[in-house]
């Protein structure tokens, strides 16, 4: 998750990249206009901007390595000085009547795409103060010798308007974007995690089975010796007491082997196999620290139903009880219930339950009303579960699950997710290797 985390964050090489093709489109324009049009520019000023630029590039490539991501408050200093710097060169060639105005919303455009929301809103604001200030400060745009030309503080207007749309717009539009895709990566990259850490688990059995077959061989030599050794001593020798017991625990020796050479053949009689609280408790165990009362209600007629170690189920209900943790105000409680043809699990938390307005959507792809914090998103209507809910459902369905959603009945609050298999029929996912089967536990 770290690396997730990281690779969210702004890498200079790209930044620096931008940067390049800014400095050089600037100073093309600044060239064109000056030498091509011959028009009245204040060249040394200009350049001087342009060239601060650069130098703040080459110092960044010397002082970090062109792979390094970008700590957030770093990027916003730099994108926020190449706002000002633009503002700078809009000032002196005649404010918001130049035509490349519109290029102030870049920066914003590239932290929308690469940084958290709140530094994304300064470089906005930042960007909407200066064109403001460039509607009625600036010096004349450059134009042929001896003509003036002069824009109507309507027209002027109009553009700033426009401007501002397209900043809101545009950097609302990119920002989202980028969090969907943010927002996959993390989910998949959880994903490969719990399935790695199964993998590894699954593995066992058979590293297992390899150990007991190396210690086979030494292991059955010893008891051979042993067995010689007690022929040729007699009852009354102090060394008999020894070699029985030395008989006695290679002989166990012997047994535990034998079962962990089972593993690889019997594997759902050990790892391979989970009763309905155990797999419970295995998906609640990451949520035991974070400050929520858990509790669990067992409701059976009949034995308790197994199932066969599953990644994606783990995953879906670890998923849901984290966001029933998130949003519950103290306490969740996990129901399971079983009988001769349903096992159910129900997780309901006492937080302000689900929104009115997006609960017969929710389970669709980015779906969502949670803000950045669950405290935050308390206040709006209970919030959303979006893209990871998502997930979550997608991967239980493939496991046979039928889930359903509700709030609790007044005057309780709060929201519950029911998620119920059938009991006895094999549970098939989309390959061999994701079938689940509920059976009775003998």
């Amino acid at each position: 998750m770290d690396q997730a985390f990281s690779s969210r964050q702004l890498r200079l090489s790209t930044l620096a990249r931008l940067r390049w093709l800014a400095i050089a489109g600037q100073t093309a324009a600044v060239v064109v206009v000056a030498f091509w049009f011959e028009f009245p520019v204040p060249i040394g000023a200009c350049f001087a901007l342009i060239a601060l630029s650069a130098w703040v590039n080459i110092a960044l490539r010397i002082r970090f390595p062109a792979t390094r991501h970008l700590d957030p408050i770093w990027a916003t200093l730099i994108l926020g000085y190449d706002v000002v710097q633009l503002a700078g060169l809009l000032y002196l060639t005649g404010g918001m009547e130049n035509p490349f105005s519109f290029l102030i919303i870049s920066p914003v455009l590239v932290a929308a795409a690469t940084m958290p929301a709140d530094k994304t809103f300064l470089l906005g604001l930042l960007a909407f103060v200066s064109a403001t200030v460039l509607v009625f400060f600036h010096e004349p745009l450059p134009w042929a010798a001896g003509e003036t030309l002069e824009l109507p503080l309507l027209y002027v207007g109009a553009l700033w308007s426009a401007l501002v749309c397209s900043l809101a717009f545009m950097g609302f539009f990119a920002f989202r974007v980028a969090e969907e895709a943010r927002q996959l990566s993390d989910a998949l990259t959880a994903t490969e995690l719990v399935l790695q850490r199964e993998q590894h688990l699954s593995a066992l059995d058979g590293l297992a089975a390899a150990a007991a077959h190396e210690l086979g061989t030494p292991l059955g030599t010893i008891a051979l010796v042993v067995k010689e050794l007690q022929r040729e001593t007699d009852e009354e020798d102090p060394r008999a007491e020894d070699l029985k017991l030395l008989a006695t625990q290679s002989a166990r020796c012997r047994t535990i082997l034998s079962k962990l050479t089972s593993l690889s053949t019997e594997p759902e009689e050990h790892l391979g196999m989970l009763p309905l609280s155990r797999l419970v408790e295995e998906a609640m165990a990451p949520l035991r620290d974070m400050g929520k009362k858990l509790s669990i209600e067992r409701h059976g007629t009949i034995a308790e139903p197994v199932f066969r170690r599953n990644p994606g189920i783990l995953y879906g209900l670890g998923n849901i009880l984290e966001n029933a943790v998130d949003f519950a105000e103290s306490e969740v409680t996990i129901g399971t219930g079983w009988d001769e043809n349903w096992v159910v699990v129900t997780i309901a938390d006492d937080g302000p339950g689900f929104s009115p307005d997006v609960i017969d959507q929710l389970g669709e792809p980015y779906i969502s009303t949670r803000r950045s914090k669950p405290e935050t998103a308390r206040k709006h209507h209970g919030g959303g579960l979006g893209l990871g809910f998502f997930i979550a459902k997608t991967l239980l369905e493939r496991s046979g699950a039928q889930l359903s959603l509700r709030n609790r009945i007044v005057p309780q609050t709060g929201a519950v997710v029911s998620i119920a298999w059938p009991r006895m029929a094999p549970i098939i996912g989309a390959s061999s290797h994701e079938e689940v089967f509920l059976n009775a536990a003998e």
